[in-house]
């Protein structure tokens, strides 16, 4: 049974991946035998050097995703062909956040949000898809959140892609899962991450979120790798749609 989580001989593209949840699944995939190409804006040295240190072979690819037009993410899935010779996972985890009151939220802000959290999944997981279409098996990972069941305060552009996310990750399961392909998203809970430092830093904030997890602690990227594992091996091949909560209780409670 635990051979059907290997990767060995697989390749995985992994965005956003210098430090983070990114970080974390590079090197998870990585640790259950996958080469990695790592797209980052610029080159992510640490996980860099942590994938190569597990023996993998790694590829950088140096973007900014508020940059990049659908050719050049299609053209970006084709390198990664071209150096490691195919592509068989797609971790869509880049992302970035803005904080402003609804009323007051900036147009720029909206558009920036929409560009990375959901516009580049699209285009990326386009590519890949026709890919994994063409040999009849790939997995497709999107970073889903909270905030594709809840609202948010503060945050509407990026609750709006978080709930986008999840629905083209079922669109995309409806349409490539009898092609060999499966298309299914993680949703992190509350993770000590760049992207939670000004809400860990409000004492009070940081102590109310903490006080209703069931697991009484806020999760850590080392807390997904298990489940990158899963949905990027043999082991989830009949998992087609899903978003996987992995958030210590929070949406239960």
């Amino acid at each position: 049974m635990l051979d059907r989580f290997r990767l060995d001989g697989k390749v995985a593209l992994v965005t956003g991946s210098s430090r983070g949840l990114g970080q974390g699944a590079a090197v998870a995939l990585a640790e259950a035998g996958a080469d990695v190409a790592l797209l980052d804006r610029s080159t992510p040295s640490e996980t860099v050097a942590a994938v190569e240190a597990l023996g993998r072979r790694v590829h950088v690819l140096e973007r900014d995703l508020l940059e990049t037009s659908a050719q050049d993410l299609h053209d970006v899935v084709a390198e990664v062909v071209d150096v490691l010779g195919r592509i068989d996972v797609l971790v869509n985890n880049a992302g970035i956040i803005r904080r402003a009151p609804l009323l007051e939220h900036p147009a720029q802000d909206w558009d920036d949000v929409l560009a990375i959290n959901l516009d580049a999944v699209f285009h990326l997981s386009q590519a890949a898809g026709r890919r994994f279409a063409e040999q009849g098996s790939g997995k497709i990972i999107n970073i889903a959140s909270m905030l594709s069941f809840q609202g948010g305060i503060l945050v509407p552009g990026y609750t709006a892609s978080k709930h986008a996310v999840a629905g083209i990750t079922k669109a995309f399961a409806n349409e490539l899962a009898a092609k060999g392909v499966n298309a299914n998203a993680i949703a992190p809970g509350y993770m000590a991450t760049d992207n939670t430092a000004p809400i860990r830093a409000d004492e009070a904030r940081e102590r109310s979120i903490a006080d209703r997890i069931p697991a009484a602690r806020w999760g850590t990227p080392d807390d997904l790798a298990g489940t990158f594992v899963f949905l990027a091996s043999s082991a989830s091949d009949y998992v087609n749609g899903a978003v996987v909560p992995v958030d210590g209780g929070w949406l239960v409670r």
